[in-house]
């Protein structure tokens, strides 16, 4: 049977553990906002390049408005989610050690 941490030792657990999951939270919110912002902006900016590549026949850059840039963005919300459910997972698990 474990020994009931001190409440200041409790608290501090606590503290740590809440820091470093919003510190993950923080650096992957900035993550996945910078790929998105570069599928955005790097799609236009360079549709003239993109579209001598061509994607079932059809010009990457139009490929890419049309289809590929939503199938971008619904990659970075499952990503987001999966992602989440597994970082609060482990906080919940650090406040049960603390607990």
């Amino acid at each position: 049977m474990k020994a009931n941490p001190g409440p200041e030792r409790q608290a501090r657990l606590l503290r740590a553990a809440r820091a470093a999951h919003w510190r993950a939270t923080r650096r992957m919110s900035a993550l996945l906002l910078v790929l998105w912002l570069a599928t955005s902006f790097c799609t236009v900016f360079f549709a003239r390049e993109l579209a001598g590549l061509s994607v079932f026949g059809w010009p990457l850059s139009f490929y890419m408005a049309a289809q590929g840039a939503s199938l971008v963005y619904l990659a970075i919300v499952g990503g987001y989610a999966w992602r989440m459910r597994h970082l609060d997972r482990e906080y919940a698990r650090r406040i049960e050690e603390a607990a």
